[in-house]
């Protein structure tokens, strides 16, 4: 008997990786959410697993539950953490843990699905980066971790596009989440700088960014991989590489 289709989504349970899910399961896929905090909403089609992926074999035994049930097609790596810090302020536990949770996580689940990946014939992974990437003050640990899964994204790509399967990243700006809310306090001088920088006028949503995702996941589209698309409101205008 074969396994059920479905798109793995970390982080699902709220936010970016919730605005991801909920249109995957309105097209009718089933969805895998991997995250630490179990979800508020629920759907029939929605399978959710309690881990947490900056633990390796936490990860590693949420995988496996994971691809044991279902042949996952889709793979969104998109749980993330902050953990703000200057030069002289970030630890060496916050670049342990944002790297086990951005870049560790990223590469123990995709191994765990590249068989299923590659028998599917369209596989399709997209990574959750940052703006950050590209630098940004209070972000050593969190910017040079999405700098490194940008890195990571397109060696993928590069390794497993004869396999039909693109691997691309998603980079976004402000968007109005609590994990921003959490790094960038209202009426903090820091953030109404970020506020003025956005091109368009406001701030991203959860929803902005799922678009991009479901660009990327449509099997439809497998001419584009190894891209780093940013959904930033502008605010990446004059830093963004050509």
């Amino acid at each position: 008997m074969s396994l059920p289709d479905a798109t793995l989504v970390t982080g699902a349970s709220s936010g970016i990786g919730r605005a991801i899910a909920e249109p995957l399961l309105a097209q009718g896929r089933t969805v895998v959410n991997i995250d630490r905090e179990p979800p508020a909403w629920s759907h029939p089609r929605l399978v959710s697993l309690q881990a947490d992926l900056t633990d390796e074999a936490a990860t590693r035994a949420a995988a496996a539950q994971a691809t044991a049930r279902h042949r996952i097609t889709a793979l969104v790596n998109n749980a993330g953490a902050t953990r703000p810090g200057t030069v002289e302020t970030q630890t060496a536990q916050d670049l342990a843990l944002v790297n086990a949770l951005t870049l560790q996580a990223t590469l123990l689940l995709t191994q765990a699905c590249l068989p299923s990946l590659r028998a599917c014939g369209h596989g399709r992974i997209v990574n959750m980066a940052s703006r950050a990437a590209l630098g940004k003050t209070e972000r050593v640990a969190y910017s040079a971790a999405k700098a490194g899964l940008v890195g990571m994204t397109r060696t993928l790509a590069m390794e497993l596009g004869a396999d039909g399967i693109t691997v691309n990243a998603i980079a976004p700006g402000p968007i109005a989440t609590e994990l921003f809310r959490r790094s960038n306090p209202e009426g903090a001088p820091r953030t109404q700088r970020i506020l003025d920088s956005i091109v368009v006028g406001r701030m991203g949503t959860p929803d902005d960014v799922a678009r991009a995702a479901l660009f990327f996941l449509d099997p439809a589209n497998g001419f584009v991989t190894g891209q780093v698309l940013y959904v930033c409101g502008g605010t990446t205008l004059g830093l963004a590489p050509v």
